[in-house]
């Protein structure tokens, strides 16, 4: 008897010391949410795949994990059980990551603690908001002056195009003004795609060699070589 309590207490010593270890772990709380499945994803080759799940019941606060080998982009869903979906997208590194958001406004009350690629990204969505708003004034101002029709489809285009021109460079100059950060690559593939090569080689020479060898600066890298050859 003696022997087996020897033998299941050191069962139960091992199986404490070998519980799994994930590189990522997000801790979240939804405010209101009663009932619903949360979903930690990442987006391979176009495809959304699925990290790690959890069905919600009840308890508004959750834990997420999947292995990381380096930061990346990723996403979390929440489907609500009513035909209702939102995702929060953020920078994951390896470590915790939490995000606080509500029923109500999902998308949108998200705050996020975390990165520091997260806190790189929300200094360039900071801006970009702003950009957006002057887009919403711009149309506003369209509809109002409406009356003179040649003078103001002139004007809204002359205006749309140079708030456009103006977000491509505040985009590159972000990029280059960051070159120890895997923002910097991610913004130039994902923001300014169409922009000249010469721009994204900018971006690209910029880079520290830890980010040039990111998964994102590899993806530049090739999108460079893509435009070139065209």
């Amino acid at each position: 008897m003696k022997q087996f309590i020897v033998v299941l207490i050191g069962l139960i010593i091992f199986s404490c010391g070998n519980e799994p270890q994930h590189d990522f772990t997000l801790k979240g709380h939804v405010k209101d949410l009663k009932k619903g499945t949360v979903y930690l994803q990442k987006q391979q080759d176009s495809v959304m795949i699925t990290l790690d799940s959890l069905e919600i019941n009840g308890n508004l606060d959750f834990e997420l994990h999947s292995e990381l080998s380096e930061p990346e982009l990723l996403f979390l869903k929440l489907d609500k059980n009513d035909n209702d979906e939102g995702t929060i997208v953020f920078f994951a590194d390896k470590g915790i990551t939490e995000i606080h958001s509500t029923l109500k406004n999902f998308n949108f009350d998200a705050t996020i603690k975390g990165s520091k690629q997260q806190e790189t990204l929300e200094e360039y969505l900071i801006m970009m908001s702003k950009f957006n708003d002057r887009n919403l004034d711009i149309i506003k101002e369209n509809f109002e002056t409406k009356k003179e029709e040649d003078t103001t489809a002139m004007s809204f285009e002359d205006n749309f195009n140079n708030l456009l021109k103006r977000k491509y460079l505040y985009t590159i100059n972000f990029a280059i003004n960051h070159p120890d950060s895997e923002v910097s690559p991610y913004l130039a593939i994902s923001e300014v795609t169409n922009t000249s090569v010469s721009y994204l080689q900018q971006i690209y020479d910029a880079l520290t060699d830890d980010i040039k060898a990111s998964k994102y600066g590899i993806d530049l890298k090739d999108l460079i070589q893509e435009r070139q050859e065209e």
